[in-house]
């Protein structure tokens, strides 16, 4: 038995692949794929674990103008950090959506912050709707239909209506 026999039995899989056309290590895996819209080719990368891709771009032809050029370390590298970047902004962007804040002033309970936390559930979304005061501490917290508009005047309403839940 020759030692690339031993290597073969010792089973190492969690050596991390690295071909011209599918490179995988530090939690990625970029696959070059032909480009379905015209002759060239296209870049995929996924986050291990997710079934679709967080990235996919084109990717530059090898010197004969036919086969893609082949990943390489420094190129995987690069497209980590652009795939993670994208995803970072997605995060953020849903963040935004999900979590709005504003902060009111009444006559009667001074300058108040309100949250709107949306839940999200296909068969039940919601949201919840907090008051709190300036020293952060919680006011009045409320279910309210994921479909509520936070704005000025509904958050004046709600605190004027005594921190009733609103009909959305």
């Amino acid at each position: 038995m020759n030692d690339h026999d031993t290597d073969l039995e010792s089973g190492d899989d969690d050596a991390p692949v690295q071909e011209p056309r599918l490179w995988q290590g530090n939690g990625w895996t970029a696959r070059v794929i032909k480009n379905e819209d015209d002759e060239g080719w296209a870049v995929a990368m996924y986050k291990d674990g997710e079934p679709e891709p967080a990235l996919v771009g084109p990717w530059t032809m090898g010197r004969d103008k036919k086969n893609p050029k082949p990943l390489d370390v420094n190129a995987f590298n690069t497209l980590i950090k652009t795939a993670s970047e994208v995803i970072r902004r997605h995060e953020q962007h849903l963040h935004a959506i999900l979590h709005k804040s504003i902060y009111v002033w009444t006559e009667a309970t001074g300058e108040l912050k309100v949250t709107l936390d949306i839940k999200p559930d296909d068969d039940d979304p919601y949201a919840i709707l907090t008051a709190t005061d300036g020293m952060s501490e919680q006011v009045a917290q409320v279910r309210v239909p994921a479909s509520f508009k936070l704005s000025p005047s509904t958050a004046t309403a709600w605190i004027e209506n005594e921190f009733k839940a609103p009909r959305g």
